[in-house]
């Protein structure tokens, strides 16, 4: 196998040899034979004629001896072997040869016919025939030719050695070199060089394959650096790396793996790496390929692992989709302690952090869970939503340390009256929520409120009491999922607080058609702001005595295009729930003193006022500013202006209400306590607020000439006493709702100074009443009075 290039060659070169000079040598030897044998024949054939001619005249005279001498002389050349004469007769036939008896070669043979010229003519005696060696292909070579051959088969044997040695030396020996230096290679394992140098095509192979060795071991110590520290990275790397097989067999482990999960390797190379996950997440480990996306880098998943000494580790399992040698890298993060945490964090952001039960989001998942519950074991859910009465008085007059101390208290309460499985929340501030399952949930709901209602019996914090609203709905009774069981249970406990909190309230589809009839409202104060359709409507307030206009009141209507006038309490109920109060209000604001500016333009009326009522939600910052520019832009002077405030503004003392108010007094505007004498009214408000106008609510008008003597009796004392106390403190005092003319008499007799009511003026259109008062200053001299 060595010697197969060399062998090649000698083939190659003997092939050259028979192909191209053998036959020029045969042609050669061929072309000497041809030569050699036309030579003798025309030797022969001259020595046929010379001896034929001698034969005549013998054989004419039938002698024998001469006939024989001749033959033997014939003989006797170099290239005849055998001479044969005979006549035509046949009485003479002579034979001479020099054959030897041990010849087996082929003669050729020339004839010549023996011819006698007589008397009569030429006569033909007979025929000699000569016998010569048949010539083979080197039988005619001549001295010459041979020296000739004999170099040329020199020379080319010289050429054909000299290139075997060549071949050997120049080919043959770098290749076995290089043969050497692979097997060397390949057996030893380092990497073996060809010591060959030459300038020619081997000595470049040779420096090249050198060179590629040289690479070959640096790129080698290389991988083998790489590998070495791939084996390292994998193994020292403090992470848990594994390798799986497409059967997710484990094919390799770190050895940070070995010591994080207690197992020796041999335990589990080979190992089907699901037997080491616990079998409740086993399902989920074996779905993580099937779920994952086709573009997915890796595949993610958490299962609960079993350690070599009984742990249970929750772990991330990262896998590479990508695959080497059939094997996927995965790295195992042990996430106990961070699903600890996640429980942790998951169980803060359900739970309220004040009283330990659910917070809304924790609710809703709670409620969730509690109707697929109710729907499997054909039972109701009553939802009930518990707002609390009052709670803002303790946080504003005890502390809101004193208000959690309260909730605190309620909750401990709570909990000692629920059964196990009920489950209670607190959705914000003072709002709870209750889930009761039963099969009667109603009746089970009633009960729990009575249970609930006994909670406020007992004082709390501070002698603090408190009450509670609360709204009932009953899955799938009255709602069909749990965003609606919740709504309907808020919308029953805004109607037990409307219609005076305290106690419970069931749902019922009224409260819908008031939830839509509000929703109606909400929708034209939005498109009244829009299309401008809100008024501020005048009803004059009188000086008592005379009845001569004093001032107006500007009332909000909002008059719909296709609905007419609608009910402005409404209105002012939905807008101070939406906050679209602040925009009404200021819109008001403005037709007013623009309507007070018109009015100013009649004789008489220079001096009358506006009153304007304000919400507790227009006490913004920037209020003082927006009414100074608007005085200053219809030109009316700031004691024109009265500010109505009920006692809801006041009743918290806010500081920064209570700011404003002052800056708007300071500005010159006065101030109107309007409805005193309902609600908590105290007459310590116009002691601590800058009031000028006290304006007495229309219940104690209808009360001051009432059929009931006591009652009569005790609300002339009342309305009498703070006359008298408003005017001590130099306010004055208007009755509202005053609708005969008896009460007009008696509130004159009483001391008040105006009044405003049905009996004078009823609220008007600004134009209509413009064109009115119009029409009264061009009838009398004097102030405008009477009804309109």
């Amino acid at each position: 196998m060595n010697n197969s290039v060399e062998n090649r060659f000698f083939a190659i070169v003997c092939g050259a040899l028979l192909v191209f000079v053998a036959p020029l040598f045969v042609l050669f030897l061929f072309l000497s034979s041809e030569r050699a044998e036309k030579e003798i024949k025309d030797h022969i054939s001259v020595l046929l004629v010379a001896n034929a001619q001698a034969l005549a005249k013998p054989l004419w005279d039938l002698d024998e001896d001469s006939v024989t001498q001749i033959s033997a002389t014939t003989v006797a050349e170099g290239a005849v072997v055998r001479v044969n004469v005979r006549d035509i007769s046949g009485q003479l036939d002579v034979t001479q040869s020099t054959i030897p008896k041990s010849y087996k070669g082929e003669l050729e043979s020339i004839s010549h016919s023996i011819v006698y010229t007589t008397v009569d003519g030429t006569k033909n005696l007979g025929a000699i025939t000569v016998y010569y060696p048949k010539l083979g292909l080197f039988d005619g070579l001549k001295h010459e030719e041979i020296v000739f051959i004999s170099i040329f088969i020199f020379a080319v044997l010289t050429v054909f050695g000299t290139a075997l040695i060549g071949n050997r030396i120049f080919v043959i020996q770098p290749l076995m070199r290089l043969t050497h230096a692979i097997e060397a290679t390949r057996q030893l394992g380092s990497r073996h060089h060809v010591d060959w140098q030459s300038n020619d095509e081997m000595g470049r192979l040779a420096q090249s394959f050198n060179e590629m060795q040289i690479k070959l071991a640096r790129e080698e110590t290389e991988l083998k650096l790489a590998h070495r520290r791939a084996t390292d990275t994998y193994n020292l790397t403090p992470a848990m790396l594994f390798s799986l097989d497409c059967d997710d067999g484990i094919a390799a482990v770190s050895d940070y793996w070995l010591a994080a999960t207690g197992y020796a390797r041999t335990d589990v190379i080979g190992r089907k790496f699901e037997s080491l996950i616990l079998p409740e997440s086993r399902e989920k480990y074996g779905r993580r390929k099937v779920n994952r996306s086709d573009n997915a880098a890796r595949l993610d998943v958490t299962v609960k692992f079993s350690c070599k000494d009984e742990r249970v580790m929750d772990v991330l399992i990262l896998e590479s989709t990508a695959t080497q040698d059939g094997l996927a890298l995965s790295v195992m993060t042990d996430v106990t302690d961070l699903k600890q945490s996640e429980d942790r964090n998951l169980r803060q952001a359900i739970t309220d952090h004040l009283t330990g039960l659910l917070n809304r989001q924790g609710f809703e998942t709670a409620l969730d869970a509690k109707i697929n519950e109710a729907d499997l074991r054909k039972r109701e859910l009553a939802c009930l939503f518990i707002d609390l009465d009052r709670f803002k008085w303790i946080n504003d007059n005890l502390g809101h340390a004193a208000g959690d101390e309260a909730l605190c208290e309620l909750v401990s309460r709570l909990q000692s009256r629920m059964s196990p499985g009920d489950i209670a929340a607190r959705l914000g501030g003072d709002e709870f929520a209750v889930l009761l399952l039963a099969e009667d949930a109603e009746a089970r709901a009633i009960e729990m409120s009575a249970l609930i209602s006994e909670i406020f019996h007992a004082p709390f914090v501070g002698d603090a009491r408190l009450s509670a609203s609360i709204g009932i709905a009953i899955y799938p009774r009255q709602a069909a999922n749990a965003s609606e069981l919740l709504l309907k249970s808020d919308m029953a406990m805004y109607a037990k607080k409307r219609d005076g909190k305290n106690g419970a309230q069931i749902f019922d589809n009224s409260m819908m058609d008031d939830s839509r009839r509000r929703a109606e409202f909400e929708s034209y104060i939005e498109n009244g702001l829009n299309e401008d359709w809100f008024e501020a409507h005048l009803q004059p307030i009188v000086n008592i005595e005379d009845r001569s206009i004093a001032g107006f009141e500007a009332l909000m209507r909002l008059h719909h295009p296709h609905k007419g006038v609608l009910p402005p309490a409404d209105i002012i109920d939905v807008a101070e729930e939406t906050g679209s109060i602040i925009r009404i209000g200021n819109r008001i604001m403005e037709k007013a003193i623009a309507n007070l500016a018109r009015i100013s333009r009649i004789d008489g009326m220079q001096n009358t006022y506006i009153a304007i009522n304000f919400s507790p939600l227009q006490f913004e910052p920037g209020l003082p500013m927006r009414i100074a520019g608007l005085l200053s832009r219809y030109d009316i002077r700031p004691e024109r202006v009265v500010v109505e405030i009920t006692e809801a503004v006041l009743m918290d003392d806010n500081p920064e209400i209570r700011t404003i108010i002052n800056e708007i007094c300071r500005f010159g505007c006065r101030i109107a306590l309007d409805d005193f004498g309902t609600g908590y009214s105290s007459l310590s408000y116009i002691n601590r607020f800058p009031v000028n106008i006290i304006k007495i609510d229309q219940s104690f008008t209808r009360a001051v000439n009432d059929a009931s003597v006591d009652v009569r009796r005790k609300s002339r004392m009342l309305v009498e006493s703070i006359t008298t106390l408003s005017h001590k403190m130099n306010c004055t005092v208007i009755a509202e709702g005053i609708e005969t003319e008896d009460e007009c008499a008696t509130l004159r007799a009483m001391g008040l100074d105006h009044g405003q009511g049905y009996l004078f003026h009823r609220p008007q259109h600004p134009d209509i009443l413009l064109e009115t008062l119009n029409k009264l200053s061009h009838q009398e001299t004097g102030p405008v009075a009477h009804a309109i």
